[in-house]
């Protein structure tokens, strides 16, 4: 994407009950990667995961998802994900997007109840081409969600 310009606005994204965003990373994407904002997310200051919004689309955003997160071990079961990418989208949003794709693999069902507990629709599952980036021999078929950014 060229031309693309990160909004500092979104540097800082405070959530509810002691939690927030703090930007970690601004990367400006190459060819398979989208521009993306990557957040560390905090709960009562204490790190307690990441989350990432990737911004546009390509073929790879597809499979890839335009949010990636993880939350470390002590802090899951808390939903932190999910109020996490509720942060997120306004930034989406920001940049014009209307919809977005969030995918994980078939069988990580605590993603998928947090996609689906966020709105996101069930696309399809399918397996991944070999021409997608991040391909790799045995990756798992992926859920794809459109989650549309309109309707809220």
């Amino acid at each position: 994407m060229s031309g693309f310009v990160f909004s500092e606005r979104f540097d800082s994204l405070p959530g509810e009950s002691g939690m927030h965003l703090e930007i970690c990373e601004k990367h400006p994407g190459d060819g398979a990667l989208l521009p993306f904002y990557y957040y560390d997310i905090f709960v009562d200051r204490q790190a307690a995961g990441k989350i990432s919004i990737r911004i546009g689309d390509n073929f790879h955003s597809y499979y890839n998802g335009h949010v990636g997160y993880e939350i470390d071990e002590p802090f899951r079961g808390r939903r932190l994900s999910l109020a996490a990418l509720r942060l997120v989208l306004p930034v989406a949003r920001w940049h014009g997007m209307r919809r977005i794709y969030i995918t994980c693999a078939a069988s990580n069902e605590a993603s998928r109840r947090i996609i689906e507990a966020a709105g996101g629709r069930l696309l399809e599952i399918c397996p991944v081409p070999r021409t997608y980036f991040a391909w790799y021999e045995g990756i798992e078929d992926h859920r794809i969600y459109l989650l549309d950014l309109e309707k809220d």
